[in-house]
């Protein structure tokens, strides 16, 4: 039984090794970003009202947007800004 399994293992592997150039041999390099098994991303004018289903750059853009507006808004409403008086 041993025997068997050894001579169908260096069957397989002479097969693979005798059909395949390593040069052939399928490379996936960064291919792991796209998941075709989860939910499928949209642009946000698409579905503005759900940010779960946004695509990963735009969610981000539109956070970075909008903490600036917060940001910006609250230096100009709690700095005050130069009163200019009349003169008489």
């Amino acid at each position: 039984m041993a025997t068997a399994l050894a001579a169908r293992q260096a069957a397989n592997l002479l097969r693979l090794s005798s059909s395949r150039s390593p040069s052939l041999l399928q490379r996936r390099g960064l291919a792991g970003a796209a998941d075709p098994h989860g939910t499928p991303m949209v642009d946000f004018w698409k579905d503005p009202m759900s940010p779960s289903k946004w695509k990963e750059e735009h969610f981000v853009i539109i956070s970075l947007t909008g903490w600036g507006l917060a940001i910006f808004g609250g230096y100009k409403a709690f700095s005050g800004g130069k009163k200019k008086e009349e003169q008489k």
